[in-house]
């Protein structure tokens, strides 16, 4: 197994003030489907809105399976006071001969506005940068998606640019702004 494949095997647990970041487990499907169901939620992801119980289910045994295979997973966001998943975030891509990862979040509608997935992206930074030894984070993000962007920006990272229809999403070419935060960078804010 390489390097990347014993990480995702592996997925450390995680700790915040208020969230802890560990591996999905079957138990958590109900979890997710209570804001992988919203429409709203899903609008600026690959993936549509999930209809019934069974799509999350599916969902995480995907997810389960990423993790046997050493494949690129989220962690789930659970909000320590309640035990709930909240959200997903993980590093989508993860190139160690780059020193380079790539950063994706997703976040329950009813938790936005509450500092939650910049309180757990600040712990996956600081675990990508101290144990992985990245030099750089990115994170695109659709050009609309305004919430993820400010998000980005709050954490110190900065856009490279506007990719032109980078991605198909729901049938609908989309532009990527482009985000990055450079581990001198981080450091120094």
């Amino acid at each position: 197994m390489n390097r990347k494949q014993v990480f995702f095997s592996n997925l450390p647990v995680l700790e915040t003030a208020r969230l802890r970041l560990r591996p999905f487990q079957l138990e958590d499907a109900p979890d997710l489907f209570s804001y992988a169901s919203s429409a709203l939620v899903s609008r600026f992801l690959p993936w549509e809105a999930h209809r019934t119980l069974s799509d999350s289910e599916e969902f995480v045994s995907f997810i389960l399976k990423q993790y046997e295979e050493g494949r690129p997973a989220p962690w789930a966001v659970e909000l320590k006071e309640t035990g709930n998943v909240i959200g997903t975030i993980d590093f989508v891509a993860w190139f160690p001969e780059h020193r380079r990862a790539e950063l994706g979040f997703v976040l329950s509608e009813e938790y936005w506005g509450r500092g939650l997935i910049a309180e757990a992206a600040r712990r996956v930074i600081a675990y990508g940068f101290d144990y992985l030894d990245l030099v750089k984070i990115k994170a695109p993000a659709i050009t609309e998606n305004v919430q993820s962007r400010r998000v980005l920006e709050k954490l110190g990272f900065k856009l490279e640019g506007i990719l032109k229809q980078e991605y198909i999403i729901k049938g609908k070419s989309r532009d990527m702004a482009v985000y990055s935060l450079i581990k001198e960078q981080e450091r120094s804010s």
